[in-house]
């Protein structure tokens, strides 16, 4: 069957489209040949794929074709069966026939021959040559027709249609590509099951010795073509996908020793995508291909395939892993292949599906990921063309314009150097190019980076290519061992002194003596290698493009930039930017290699965004001086200010401190020199801060302070920053604009550590971050926010962004922060200059420097004569161990104690009181003018605590800067120490009457009365004519706290005074006590200042106390007696009118002295409660009573109660009588008893 290629590879060149056999019986194709060929291609196909599932083909192609047209005849048998997929899908017979009696006896026949072969898909299209007005010729016709669709339809399937060749019907044509349809589609499907059966057959023998591949290879090709030719292209790339398989699984399987191939003149260039660019019938070997040709042959199969399906994507992404597994193969034959025929294979093989695949792309059609990762591999492909490329240069003595970035080293670094048998050797007639390779070497110098950075360059290589070129000589001599050994390429020849580089030179060429090499072969110089290798490479490469490419250097530069571009422009289209950055730096190189800083400078921009951005300083150490020195030489202050201040915010390892030192001096300079306008500056990854560690600062409302905060210097040395800025945000509110804290002078930062103070004023209540850190340096405006990262990680003073940001200041809401409070609640002594406490209490907050401002109400003046005493105090947990049993007791007096003097109603508080409760005694006189009044025991007075209540304002100053104010108005009771009242013990039958006097005391300490004597008003006298004291021995009388004593005074009526003289006498009478006090200041009453000052006792005792006392003449019998009637029997009810009645008698005559005009009436009033009774009569008015005794009258009032229940009745009362006068007997009930009204009841009488 293999002998069989060279004639199958000829019929698919020929063979394209479907072909449908015509069988003119009638010779009518010559007529309808036009109208038929006008539906092809076939615009609604439906065909079977493998698995025969209905696939939808638009526009399949056909080609109409006679059966007794040569290329359906003269064919052998067996060449029908293997080439079946050119045979006809379908069958037309085209016949015609106007007399009935003919076509039975004629045409009938012949289609019946026609038609008994199975393996044919046919139908009769009957062709009617009737005129429309021919009405005979046509009905003569339809019944031919009919009776042909008798004879060849059947149940299952109509093969006979109709066509008019004066004008066919509307369906005609729908009708004739149904049916021819369904004939290719039935005959496909045959012949898929033929090719299924052949190749299961041979597929289980290829394990085989008797297997052979080509055999196989037609069976599934011819499949395959047969699918692509009815455009089943999913169907055919399958089968070349298996095809793929099988023969990766078979081609070493037998173990002979095949030939791989592409050691032919042009095979350097990669067919992946041209299937015809060597026929097969000259790589076939054996029973198989070789595998350079034929890999390439599938894969050029399968791309054209996926165009086919519009799928360019899937051509990048099979075709990229095939060219690396491919390029393996070519490096495990590397010893059969050219020189470097690996690396430009690939070159050609990535360019052109470069090329093939964009061409066939169209932008916008495929979704999104799937449009980025097309491109993602375009770059790929890019990156692996550019990466083979830079070898070849690297081989021919372009090394040295080849950047040393770390991509390029990291690639090629990694690349092995090709591996021939034997390195090639330096043709006889090239000692020129030798010579101009060796001066380019010694010419040759490194680039000196900006701000003198040394660096070793990085490598190009993966090792040292003069090592490896010798050792793969055929035979290797001592030679110059200094190149061999210890060179390292163009590395080493750059980094030799110019005198070293000319003594290797000679030494080498010492060794090319005549007589030494006859002996042994000298060893290869670089320039030698290099000039070796560039005529080995045109002798490997075909492609004249690429020849030009390494024939100059500038030629290299262009094909090295046009692929770096290529490279990252479609990489920035894909998911992988961050590669399409990378390569822009090297795209920047080139252009500052030509002077282009400006597009050299954006690109430098971009890669080191995404190095600083990754974290990677490493890389950023070496792309960050090409970008400061691009700034420079644009003279961009700004963008060079802050490559300087990256460069030196980078690991202090990857520079020295020299270089480091160089990048401060820099902006120094800048800071300092002639900058047109001052350039803002972020400085967060060189000036850090944070607040100190611990706890924040806390202050209170209104409170300033001093904000201490840490900032890390990343510059080498000292740094004189000119103001210096923080910046505080609140954290509760988001609208809160940041507040601003200056330093006052100028601050120098150290390398490391600093911390600086800051004023910091009153804030609102909240917590508060750092913000910002800004500053001058110079016309430099700084700004750094970042914070520190300090302390080890598990630590709080670690800060990092994963953590929330920590308060560094907190401002408490507004709170009590001291308090003002009288020190006892018990009266002091009116009159009497008296200590009064208030106890001043820090509530957490210290009151250093507090300044207290007593202003005294009306009543009070301050005793200035005396200090005014500060002592601590502290409160008793038990309040039995008080000596008394008071209950403000709880007050005691330590050891800290001091006298203050009072200015203009000012004091400030000592030092030791600012963080201690403590208690200040002010000495206070309350005046009362008015003289203390007695009550009676009959008629108690009842005393109000307004009436000695006295208040101090106090305004207290504190905080820092005296900005706290605190307000408050204290109330201080004073009082009399002793409240007087009377009351008449006895009536003697001489008249004298024992006056009782009772002294309450009213105050929280020990009254002692020496003396006391009674000077009596008009109409009274002491007996016996004494001086109106009691008996001496009653005193001295003790008055213990809060209780009473009682004093006894004789006294008598006496004489009256005229009306005349009232104005001149007493009124009232007077008690005169004489008294002492013994109490404490911090229990309440006290003896005065005065007396405590001086110690005297005279003082302590000469205290006099006076009130007035109110006597009236006693009145014993009563003048006139009111006695309630009683009242029904049968009880009151709400409603019913009741007569209450009282009688009034009078007792005893009228005196002469006490007549008046109008003794013998008496004025009444009757008092009763509206919600419960109603007065029917006069409930005021006069009545007559005479003046004699014994006189009597009855005053009835009419009542109507209106509330049942127990109701207080009616009262009488003489409002013109007084009460002494007035007896009552018999009294009034206190309540009486009211029924609820009767019951009654009404009829309902309808109208």
């Amino acid at each position: 069957m293999a002998n069989y290629l060279a004639q199958f590879q000829s019929i698919k060149s020929t063979c394209d489209r479907i072909v449908i056999a015509v069988e003119d019986v009638s010779d009518l194709w010559p007529t309808i040949q036009s109208g038929f060929e006008e539906q092809l291609p076939f615009k609604r196909a439906c065909l079977n794929n493998k698995t025969r599932n209905p696939v939808f083909v638009e526009k399949l192609p056909a080609e109409f074709i006679l059966t007794t047209d040569a290329r359906l005849r003269s064919r052998f048998p067996q060449e029908q069966l293997l080439f079946w997929f050119r045979e006809p899908y379908a069958t037309v017979v085209l016949v015609t026939c106007e007399d009935l009696d003919e076509f039975k006896t004629i045409l009938k026949p012949r289609l019946k021959l026609i038609t008994q072969n199975d393996e044919r898909e046919w139908f009769i299209v009957f062709v009617s040559k009737a005129h429309p007005n021919n009405d005979q010729a046509n009905k003569m016709a339809k019944k031919v027709f009919a009776k042909l669709e008798v004879d060849f339809n059947s149940k299952k399937r109509e093969r006979c249609c109709k066509f008019d060749i004066h004008g066919p019907e509307p369906n005609f044509w729908e009708d004739l590509e149904s049916k021819v349809m369904e004939s290719i589609r039935n005959t496909l499907d045959r012949r898929v099951q033929f090719y299924e059966d052949e190749i299961r057959k041979l597929s289980e023998l290829r394990f085989m010795p008797v297997w052979n591949f080509c055999n196989f290879f037609i069976l599934k090709e011819s499949l395959a073509f047969m699918f692509e030719m009815a455009h089943l292209h999913e169907d055919a790339l399958r089968e070349y996908d298996e095809l793929e398989l099988c023969y990766l699984e078979t081609v070493n399987m037998n173990g002979k020793h095949k030939e791989f191939g592409g050691v032919e003149r042009g095979d350097d260039e990669a067919a992946l995508l041209n299937p015809g660019n060597e026929a097969l019938t000259e790589i076939v070997q054996d029973d198989s291909f070789r595998e350079f040709e034929f890999r390439q042959y599938l894969f050029a199969c399968q791309s054209k395939l996926l165009f086919k399906l519009n799928r360019p994507f899937e051509v990048a992404s099979r075709g990229y892993p095939f060219i690396i597994s491919f390029s393996k193969a070519l490096a495990q034959h590397e010893d059969i292949l050219p020189f470097c025929m690996r690396e430009v294979w690939v070159i050609t093989a990535c360019l052109a599906l470069i090329d093939a695949t964009s061409s066939q792309y169209n932008d916008g059609l495929a979704a999104p990921d799937i449009e980025k990762e097309f491109y993602r591999l375009l770059g790929d492909l890019y990156s692996l063309c550019r990466i083979k490329f830079m070898r070849l240069a690297y081989l021919i003595g372009h090394g040295t314009d080849i950047e040393r970035s770390p991509i390029n080293s990291a690639s090629l670094s990694m690349l092995p150097w090709p591996k021939p048998p034997v390195w090639p050797l330096v043709p006889a007639d090239a000692s020129a190019e030798v010579l101009a390779k060796e001066k380019l070497i010694l010419q040759a110098t490194p680039r000196v980076k900006h701000f003198g950075i040394q660096r070793k360059p990085l490598p190009l290589e993966p090792s040292v290519l003069l090592r490896e070129a010798n050792r793969r000589r055929a035979s290797l001599s001592a030679g110059n061992m200094f190149e061999i050994f210890d060179g390292s390429g163009p590395d080493a020849s750059l980094r030799m002194s110019p005198s070293n580089k000319v003594q290797a030179v000679s030494m080498s060429r010492t060794y090319s003596s005549p007589g030494f090499e006859s002996s042994i072969d000298r060893p290869m110089r670089l320039a030698e290698i290099f000039v070796a290798s560039e005529h080995a490479l045109r002798q490997t490469i075909s492609n004249p493009n690429l020849l030009k490419s390494l024939s100059s250097v500038e030629e290299f530069e262009q094909k090295y930039l046009e692929l770096t571009k290529g490279a990252a422009n479609n990489y920035h289209c894909s998911w992988w930017k961050r590669h399409g950055v990378v390569l822009d730096g090297e795209i920047a190189a080139v252009c500052f290699k030509h002077g282009n800083y400006d597009q050299a400078a954006k690109s430098y921009e971009k890669v080191c965004a995404l190095y600083s951005g990754e974290g990677w300083q490493d890389l950023l150490a070496e792309v960050l001086p090409n970008l400061a020195e691009c700034q420079k030489i644009l003279n961009d202050e700004a963008g060079y200010l802050l490559s300087c201040v990256r460069l030196l915010s980078l690991d202090k390892g990857l520079f020295s401190t020299k270089e480091r030192q160089a990048f401060q001096s820099e902006v120094i300079s800048l800071a300092y020199g002639e900058m047109k306008d001052p350039v803002p500056l972020d400085v967060s990854s060189l000036i850090t801060f944070s607040g100190n560690p611990g706890p924040p600062l806390e202050l209170c409302d209104g409170d300033p302070g001093t904000l201490s905060v840490t900032v890390w210097s990343g510059f080498p040395d000292d740094i004189t920053v000119d103001t210096l800025t923080l910046t505080l945000t609140a954290t509760y509110n988001a609208d809160e604009g940041a507040k601003a804290l200056n330093t006052s002078t100028a601050t120098v930062l150290k390398p490391g550590r600093n911390t600086i103070t800051v004023d910091l004023p009153p804030q609102k209540p909240g917590s508060y971050v750092l913000g910002a850190l800004t500053g001058h340096i110079g016309r430099l405006r700084f700004r750094s926010h970042s914070f520190s990262k300090v302390g080890p990680a598990d630590s709080d003073d670690f800060m990092s962004y994963e953590k929330p940001t920590r308060p560094i200041l907190k401002v408490f809401n507004p709170r009590p922060l001291v308090d003002l409070a009288a020190a006892i609640s018990s009266p002091l002594l009116i009159n009497e200059a008296q200590w009064v406490g208030i106890i001043v209490r820090p509530i957490d907050y210290s009151l250093k420097g507090a300044i207290l401002q007593i202003d005294t109400g009306p009543g009070l003046t301050i005793e200035e004569s005396h200090f005014v005493e500060m002592e601590s105090h502290i409160k008793l947990s038990n309040l039995e161990n008080c000596h008394n049993i008071q209950k403000d007791c709880s007050l005691d007096i330590n050891k800290d104690f001091e006298r203050l003097h009072l200015h203009d109603g000012r004091i400030q508080l000592p030092d030791w009181a600012s963080n201690l409760t403590s208690i200040l005694w002010i000495p206070i006189r309350a005046i009362n003018n008015s003289l203390a009044r007695g009550s009676s025991s009959v008629t108690p007075q009842r005393q109000s605590i307004v009436d000695g209540m006295r208040t101090i304002a106090l305004k207290l100053q504190f905080g820092v800067c005296h900005n706290q104010i605190f307000e408050r108005t204290i109330a201080v009771h004073f009082t009399d120490p002793f409240h007087v009242s009377t009351r008449i013990a006895d009536k003697c039958s001489d008249g004298t009457l024992l006056l009782q006097v009772i002294l309450h005391s009213q105050v929280n300490a020990s009254l002692t009365i020496y003396d006391a004597w009674l000077d009596l008003q008009d109409g009274f006298v002491h007996t016996r004519q004494g001086d109106g004291r009691p008996t001496s021995g009653f005193f001295p009388l003790v008055i213990s706290s809060s209780s009473k004593a009682g004093i006894l005074f004789s006294i008598c009526l006496g004489k009256t005074t005229p009306e005349a003289e009232v104005e001149a006498v007493r009124r009232d009478s007077l008690l005169n006590i004489q008294y002492g006090i013994s109490g404490k200041r911090t229990i309440g009453a006290h003896p005065p200042v005065t007396a405590e000052a001086t110690g005297a006792e005279d003082a302590r005792e000469g205290l006099i106390f006076r009130s007035a006392l109110v006597l009236q003449r006693p009145v014993l019998d009563p003048t006139l007696a009111i006695g309630f009637l009683a009242l029904p029997s049968d009880g009151l009810r709400v409603g019913q009118l009741v007569s209450m009645k009282w009688r009034v008698e009078r007792l005893k005559d009228f005196e002469e002295n006490e007549a008046s005009q109008r003794n013998d009436e008496v004025l009444y009033e009757v008092n009763a409660n509206a919600d419960n009774w109603m007065i029917a009569g006069r409930k005021r008015g006069y009545v007559s009573l005479p003046t004699k005794q014994g006189s009597r009258i009855v005053i009835s009032i009419l009542c109507v109660p209106l509330l049942a229940g127990y109701v207080r009745p009616p009262q009488l009362g003489l409002p013109g009588v007084e009460e002494a006068n007035i007896s009552c007997n018999p009294p009034g009930p206190h309540l009486i008893c009211v029924l609820p009204p009767t019951l009654s009841s009404s009829f309902c009488i309808a109208a």
